[in-house]
């Protein structure tokens, strides 16, 4: 299995945030996530496209290789945002289905305007909006935390939620992302990889002072012990 971390920039320093991205990268993330928030949808308010636009030419490899940004959408309405973000440079754009009307629609705007398409389950949001839309998915992010704030500590009954998500992805035979965001750490990224995580958001974890190096790879060397 291909392992993918995540580095969120709502932990990094917004006061260098070019430079905290290419350091990211530079040390081994393999997407930057970007997380907005709008103070409605979610209690906390965020970054916006000129943020992301901003950021864009920064995520990439020494080689020029663009390396994807995968914007999480915590926003309600979410229809009026997914074009601005997809101009502004998104690869990967999703979003709650709480948040949408009609979730079929939205999950094709979000291909029409180029980008890959992902639905995001906060704790208490059950796997049944998957039923009718797995063929529309590139992404499917398990929350294991309440969204709103970085810094919180992982629910551990997200576990069951990604084995069961892990169990849907492969009846799909579809290559599905299945992202994990809230609380991920060194200690515990293993054990999230062992219920069916491939792509790990981790913001504090990776941010909160340190060497990035060192953190991603120790990140790295746990997964290799998930054994999956």
């Amino acid at each position: 299995m291909t392992f993918r971390i995540a580095p969120s920039i709502l932990s990094a320093d917004f006061a260098r945030l070019g430079e905290e991205v290419r350091n990211v990268i530079e040390a081994g993330a393999d997407v930057i996530h970007f997380d907005v928030m709008d103070n409605h949808y979610v209690p906390n308010l965020t970054i916006g496209p000129l943020v992301c636009e901003a950021v864009r030419p920064h995520a990439k490899r020494v080689d020029g290789a663009k390396v994807p940004i995968d914007v999480h959408l915590m926003v309600k309405p979410v229809d009026r945002i997914v074009p601005d973000f997809a101009k502004a440079g998104a690869d990967i754009i999703s979003f709650h289905p709480e948040a949408s009307e009609h979730i079929d629609r939205t999950l094709g705007l979000i291909h029409e305007c180029g980008c890959k398409a992902g639905l995001v389950f906060n704790p208490a949001t059950p796997l049944s909006y998957l039923d009718h839309v797995m063929d529309k998915l590139d992404l499917i992010l398990i929350m294991s935390v309440n969204p709103g704030f970085g810094g919180q500590k992982f629910i551990p009954a997200a576990l069951s939620k990604l084995r069961e998500a892990k169990q849907r992805i492969t009846q799909s035979g579809k290559p599905i992302w299945l992202e994990v965001d809230g609380g991920v750490k060194t200690d515990n990224i293993a054990e999230i990889a062992r219920a069916g995580a491939d792509t790990f958001v981790a913001g504090s974890a990776i941010f909160g002072g340190g060497n990035y190096v060192q953190k991603i790879a120790t990140m790295r060397a746990e997964l290799a012990k998930a054994g999956t």
